[in-house]
């Protein structure tokens, strides 16, 4: 029983060091992202790395969500003859959860992998000690950019996911189900808020923050060669998807 205790306090204490680790590394890129000097070629270049080529994935992603989404819909409301909430189903639930929680896991297996294994190759082939040596913050030259970026790019990904979404929906809505076109956009119209998309947008810069800190954290604290920063590369996945679903719980209690 000693024993058992002892490995469930050594456990949990792991847990607490990396938890404040991985704070107070948060914390210190969030002051690094408020003082100069600023690096808007790179952050220009996350953006276009984050944003623009993750644009076929995300579309796909949601272009199928959204058509599987108005599939089921259609099947369980067919039981109880209300067919006519399908617009209202597939628009809400792609704006508010699946558009941007699927689009954030799809950028966190791409570009969080990325990050990872990019900043983990540095850090074991001694790149980023040539930095500090070269006088420039490693915080300022690699992790800054990453985290704007992140947090500005995944929102405009999920609002491109929600158009794309409900795009599914409706061609599923109107080829599969032979509802009426027109009377299919005006149900989205009337039945979608505004506070629906933004909620969705707030969630998505969030989750775009967590993706670019645990592909920056993971990767500048890799050791160990290839090794390690194939490590580095699966922890930042897993922890940044882990991450998005807890936090997507949290803010849902939040915002509605």
């Amino acid at each position: 029983m000693l024993d058992f205790l002892a490995r469930v306090g050594r456990v949990f204490f792991a847990f607490l060091t990396a938890a404040g680790r991985l704070a107070l590394f948060a914390l210190n890129a969030l002051s690094h992202c408020l003082r100069p000097p600023f690096y808007p070629r790179l952050m220009a270049r996350q953006l276009i790395d984050i944003g623009y080529y993750s644009l076929p994935v995300v579309g796909l992603t949601a272009l199928f969500t959204g058509m599987v989404l108005a599939l089921q819909s259609n099947t369980g409301f067919s039981r109880v003859n209300a067919q006519g909430a399908i617009a209202l189903i597939v628009a809400v639930a792609v704006t508010r959860e699946l558009g941007p929680v699927i689009a954030s896991l799809m950028v966190a297996g791409r570009i969080g992998a990325a990050m990872a294994a990019e900043i983990g190759t540095m850090r074991v082939t001694d790149q980023i000690d040539a930095l500090t040596t070269l006088a420039t913050n490693p915080f300022k030259y690699l992790v800054v950019p990453r985290l704007v970026a992140g947090t500005i790019a995944v929102p405009m990904l999920v609002l491109v996911a929600d158009i794309i979404g409900i795009f599914g929906g409706f061609l599923v809505g109107t080829y599969k189900l032979n509802f009426n076109a027109a009377a299919y956009l005006g149900q989205t119209a009337d039945y979608l808020h505004r506070d629906d998309v933004v909620s969705g947008l707030v969630k998505a810069a969030v989750f775009g923050f967590i993706i670019a800190l645990m592909g920056c954290y993971h990767g500048y604290h890799s050791r160990g060669g290839a090794e390690g920063v194939g490590a580095a590369t699966m922890y930042s996945v897993v922890s940044a998807s882990i991450l998005i679903l807890v936090f997507d719980s949290a803010l849902t209690n939040v915002l509605f």
